[in-house]
């Protein structure tokens, strides 16, 4: 069966499920009742990435491009687009924001794709009412996520440090601020400057060409196996965590790093 046969085929079960006769769920849906099945497949997709599980990824993969075939079917139903106008309209785009391949534009290299990509993207934005360059970045990505998006997008048009020193260096200032504000008990200014140094540290990831979403993903991994760590030798000893003093606990924390990967 090709891929055109199959998507085709695919089409056409979501449309036997939302038909008359069809299933009761599938038909009593509506795009915000969906809307979280959305954003949980894409992030399974990306845990099946983080652990290099191929099996796992085209099967996730698959529940993802389930639910843009229910979004399109249900568009379909109300007289708003189709799934032909979705593939329709990124096919399009995927062309037009390729001129070095689907015309002749020349480029020296990746860099030079991404510049031309965000000028495109901009002249396509310009008749929206919001066409700033840092459009286009949805509120509802992780925190971390959208600072680092927000960053790329103005270092398009050269708003961005030139070397990660200089990023270093504004951690140190956006740090300075922060002991200010909690020297002065401001808690205003307490949220305003971890923002501020979060926001900066994306930027420092990113210049050093480590995605900060995903560093903290990892992190917090070696966290979870590091406490588990500390738990099992508590148990061990036959004693319960929550009576361990924050000495010995401190302790075995010490020793879990050393045991655990990315100490």
């Amino acid at each position: 069966m090709s891929a055109a046969d199959a998507f085709d085929e695919l089409v056409r079960i979501m449309q036997r499920l939302r038909a008359p006769g069809g299933c009761p769920w599938d038909r009593e849906q509506t795009h915000a009742t969906i809307k979280p099945y959305l954003i949980e497949e894409a992030y399974e997709v990306a845990e099946a990435i983080d652990d290099n599980d191929f099996d796992e990824l085209r099967k996730e993969l698959g529940d993802l491009l389930l639910q843009v075939v229910f979004h399109a079917q249900m568009a379909k139903e109300a007289g708003r687009f189709e799934i032909e106008d979705v593939v329709r309209g990124i096919n399009e785009k995927m062309t037009r924001r390729h001129p070095h391949v689907f015309a002749d534009t020349q480029v020296s290299g990746s860099d030079e794709v991404l510049r031309n990509w965000a000028r495109i993207k901009s002249e396509e934005r310009k008749d929206r009412p919001d066409n700033s360059v840092v459009a286009g970045v949805p509120r509802a990505l992780p925190a971390l996520l959208r600072a680092h998006r927000l960053g790329e997008k103005a270092a398009h048009i050269g708003f961005d440090w030139s070397k990660p020193d200089e990023v270093l260096e504004k951690v140190d200032e956006e740090l300075a601020e922060l002991r200010q504000a909690i020297a002065a008990g401001d808690n205003g200014a307490i949220e305003a400057e971890i923002g501020d140094l979060l926001l900066v540290l994306s930027s420092l990831g990113r210049h050093l060409r480590v995605h900060s979403e995903e560093a903290l993903q990892k992190a917090s991994d070696r966290f979870i196996k590091r406490f588990h760590y500390v738990e099992a030798r508590l148990i061990e000893q036959q004693r319960d965590p929550h009576d361990a003093s924050p000495e010995e606990l401190n302790r075995l924390w010490e020793e879990a790093k050393k045991m655990v990967a990315g100490g």
